[in-house]
């Protein structure tokens, strides 16, 4: 995964906001995983359409980082959403 590929929410994956973290449920399996503070901003950037570079200017803009951590966590998570199919690649 690289900050030019578009990614996108499969019909399959629920999000709930609760509190300042988001919960997901991933209805083809039945499981649950939740979202810190900040990997909730990253998925409701996502969830609006943004590409990744695009979430990456987003959160420069929130927040006190570096652009090299940002795009590394970024980058990070995405590969992890991915990896449990809870985004695509590509819309």
């Amino acid at each position: 995964m690289n900050l030019s590929d578009e990614v996108s929410i499969p019909s399959q994956v629920m999000a709930r906001v609760v509190g300042d973290e988001i919960v997901i449920l991933d209805l083809a399996n039945g499981t649950y995983y939740g979202l810190d503070p900040v990997g909730a901003r990253i998925w409701q950037l996502i969830s609006e359409g943004q590409t990744l570079v695009q979430v990456c200017e987003a959160m420069l803009a929130d927040y006190e980082v570096t652009r090299n951590d940002i795009e590394r966590d970024v980058v990070a998570l995405g590969q992890t959403l991915l990896d449990k199919k809870l985004i695509s690649i590509g819309i």
